[in-house]
């Protein structure tokens, strides 16, 4: 089910199921990120645990994390964003209640990193779209460029993507509302591509998917076969090392969520100058994958290293690679 796209009268809902914005410079992005949505016209909600540290490592409790996400879905509010990632989105699962979400509207709910949790189970289990795009901490810019701009223009029905000539290796810095440091050009390393495929998307953050994988919240297997027209199954990794990715790739694999598969579409690791006896992030992708037969394209411009592309997850899409670019086409 595609959620209704959203306008600049829109009712934007924020809320923290993993981290609050309590630390610099989260926020004071967050308060200049809520600004600047209300001075595009849209009414701001901000969920009770946004600028909470209350749990371990997170906002709030799980229930209560898991409390504010509910009440947010049943809220009158056209679009979710969370204001962003952290560690233990996972804890919350138990206390969401899918069943009540079936039933309700279906709602954007917007996230990237740990909110994989949400992002990639509303869609597998609910039948929604969601977006792994940018947290509502990033909206924080004077003028939207890149990523921001992007996840904002999906969430208004924009169908064409591409990807970004250059990317930050490196995040650190003095001004919380500096602009990208685009300082390293992007090369995709394309695996047996010979022509644009197209299927429906879903995806993540693979340390994330790897923890759902084979739990009640695994029905994966069940979503692909329903969705005869193939899947392009798209990922990134932040803490996982190379070997990790390689083992979390052999998980899902043998756990069978690779089943009608047209193509992957491989993020930029954080991992991604690391060697460890002869693994590396490209051919601990390759050589997982590569029995399927089917396109690979890595390093695109999705991941921890910035700018990265938003993905809807459940949307069928076109994709192309040409002058070491993809683009993407949703239908």
């Amino acid at each position: 089910m595609q959620p209704s796209f959203i306008n600049n009268k829109s009712t934007l809902y924020l809320v923290a199921p993993s981290f609050g914005c309590t630390t610099h410079p989260y926020e004071e992005r967050l308060h200049k990120a809520i600004k600047q949505l209300r001075s595009l016209g849209h009414k701001v909600i901000v969920g009770p645990n946004c600028f909470l540290a209350e749990g371990k490592c997170a906002s709030n409790t799980p229930k209560l994390r898991a409390k504010e996400f509910m009440e947010a879905y049943q809220s009158d509010a056209d679009c979710i964003i969370s204001v962003g990632g952290g560690e233990l989105m996972y804890e919350i699962l138990d206390a969401i209640d899918f069943d009540a979400i079936k039933k309700l509207p279906p709602k954007w709910f917007v996230g990237f990193s740990d909110n994989t949790n949400l992002t990639f189970t509303l869609t597998t289990l609910c039948d929604v779209q969601t977006i792994y795009g940018s947290c509502a901490g990033h909206f924080h810019f004077d003028k939207y460029t890149y990523d921001v701009l992007d996840t904002y223009q999906m969430l208004q029905g924009k169908k064409a993507f591409k990807g970004y000539p250059k990317f930050e290796s490196s995040q650190e810095k003095t001004d919380p509302f500096a602009n990208y440091n685009l300082d390293t050009k992007k090369i995709i390393t394309p695996y047996n591509y010979k022509e644009c495929f197209s299927g429906t998307l879903i995806g993540g953050n693979l340390d994330c998917m790897q923890l759902l994988c084979g739990t009640p919240y695994d029905k994966v297997y069940e979503y692909t076969k329903k969705h005869p027209e193939g899947i392009i199954f798209y990922f990134e990794a932040c803490d996982l090392n190379v070997v990790g990715i390689k083992r979390a790739l052999l998980q899902l694999k043998r756990s069978n969520w690779f089943h009608n598969i047209k193509g992957f579409l491989v993020g930029r690791p954080l991992c991604i100058n690391q060697e460890f006896v002869g693994v590396d992030h490209i051919n601990a992708v390759i050589d997982v994958l590569k029995d399927y037969d089917v396109p690979i394209l890595l390093d695109i411009d999705l991941g921890h290293l910035s700018p990265t592309l938003p993905f809807c997850n459940g949307a069928f899409a076109t994709i192309e690679f040409k002058r070491n670019n993809i683009f993407i086409q949703y239908k």
